[in-house]
């Protein structure tokens, strides 16, 4: 009987990277990927610990798929992610429906550990902190992901321990994959059809790698597959404005594959809630990055991730961040309320009143929903460069990206996926750029 493995996947870039990697993994031990998870042999739920409440939307969905698998032989149960490296055997103890607990940084062992569960049927735990042994067993199978767009996953862990931020318990201290590991990766992501590469990490810039008495960063990775004639874009994310060196800031000068827009979340407009937060950086830091890729090239845009109401945020305090907000005018950004995760610094500090915090997260989204409205409304009647990266599932239609990473939707053929083509915008909505492809006679689309 074929084995089918079905994997949800929660939260970022990296969830997303590592649950295609897993299916890369497992597939050497007989399993198929399946998009229907009522045929599932093995059910893998990658989950992810920023956001409030993962550990019980992680229980939810375990309820979830109890019901779905209630007149059904069970499959196995598998939480991964770093909700499953937080709670760990907390985990097994409270839910006997799952079967294995696996951290981020122990998926090399996922085949043994499967393996072995269905030989002694006993439920296991994998947690330790093993990256450098993950990504050289990981370097040994080929990524096969064949997506237009492809994450690559440089870095990962974290040493900055922000007051609110799980991460270095989750994901460990950082830890940046050798070059050379990084650009055989990418050629074969290359090889599967990718045009752009979006190289990703806890703190993507942080990027460090010592190789012949020589320090290897992020800028040196983005001018390396500039080389490479198929790769059309590069981006990276997620950034640290400790980490926004001056080689880094320059590759946007000298990169032509390097895309103008900027992930650098700041978390707050005031220096008082920046410090209490320990995120190492001042606002008059983030400015002046602001001011030298400006400097560089006008059309460089950022976004970026805001927290409201962290304890200790005064009306002043608020008022910095709206400040900064309307100065750079990000195009698009994510902002939350200040939710304490276990276990970090912040955890049991006074919050700001739940009203107050509510209504200061609604003022900043407006401000930032119309940046985003008015952004896209810009592009109206204007042609835009798209890289088209999928049919959508009406079978008409093509989605794509523009160098600012906003969606278009037009009509197109398949044969246009993983062009770069020119779409003159009609419309456009909060979200999203819809318009139509401009038609070249006797002109090959690059």
């Amino acid at each position: 009987m074929e084995q089918k493995v079905f994997i949800k996947t929660f939260g970022c870039q990296m969830n997303v990277y590592d649950s295609n990697r897993i299916f890369d993994l497992v597939k050497k031990i007989g399993y198929e990927k399946t998009e229907k998870y009522e045929d599932a042999n093995c059910y893998i739920l990658n989950t992810c610990h920023i956001r409030d409440k993962a550990k019980e939307k992680v229980y939810h969905e375990i309820g979830r798929v109890k019901k779905i698998f209630r007149a059904k032989k069970k499959p196995i149960i598998i939480v991964a992610g770093c909700v499953a490296q937080a709670e760990n055997k907390e985990m097994l103890n409270r839910e006997p429906y799952i079967d294995i607990v696996m951290g981020p940084q122990s998926y090399h062992k996922i085949n043994d550990t499967i393996l072995n569960y269905i030989k002694k049927n006993k439920r296991e735990e994998q947690t330790e902190f093993e990256t450098i042994e993950k990504f050289n067993y990981l370097r040994k199978i080929k990524n096969k992901d064949s997506n237009v767009c492809s994450f690559l996953t440089i870095q990962e862990g974290c040493d900055k321990f922000c007051s609110f931020c799980v991460v270095p318990y989750t994901r460990g201290p950082e830890y940046s994959r050798p070059f050379k590991q990084i650009m055989n990766e990418a050629k074969e992501l290359i090889q599967n059809g990718c045009k752009e590469i979006i190289l990703i990490g806890q703190n993507v810039n942080a990027y460090r790698y010592e190789e012949s008495k020589k320090t290897l960063k992020l800028s040196d990775l983005i001018m390396e597959l500039e080389r490479f004639p198929e790769i059309k874009r590069i981006r990276y994310t997620t950034s640290h404005p400790k980490d926004m060196t001056d080689d880094l800031i320059n590759c946007y000068k000298h990169s032509e594959k390097l895309m103008p827009l900027l992930h650098l979340p700041v978390q707050s407009g005031s220096n008082n809630i920046l410090k209490n937060m320990n995120r190492k950086h001042t606002i008059e830091d983030y400015f002046l990055i602001y001011k030298k890729l400006k400097k560089i090239n006008k059309n460089i845009e950022f976004s970026s991730d805001f927290i409201i109401g962290y304890p200790g945020e005064s009306n002043q305090d608020f008022e910095n961040t709206l400040e900064l907000v309307n100065k750079i005018n990000f195009i698009n950004s994510y902002s939350f309320v200040f939710n304490p995760r276990p276990g970090t610094a912040a955890e049991n500090l006074d919050p700001v009143k739940k009203e107050i915090s509510d209504k200061r997260l609604s003022i900043i989204q407006n401000i930032l929903f119309k940046n985003q409205i008015n952004r896209n409304k810009s592009f109206e009647n204007m042609i835009v460069n798209v890289l088209v990266e999928n049919q959508m599932k009406d079978k008409t239609k093509l989605f794509g990206r523009t160098e600012f990473m906003t969606p278009v939707i037009f009509e197109g053929e398949i044969k246009n996926i993983g062009q770069i083509i020119e779409v003159k915008i009609n419309s456009s909505n909060q979200n999203t750029l819809f318009g139509k492809i401009i038609e070249k006679k006797n002109k090959q689309v690059a």
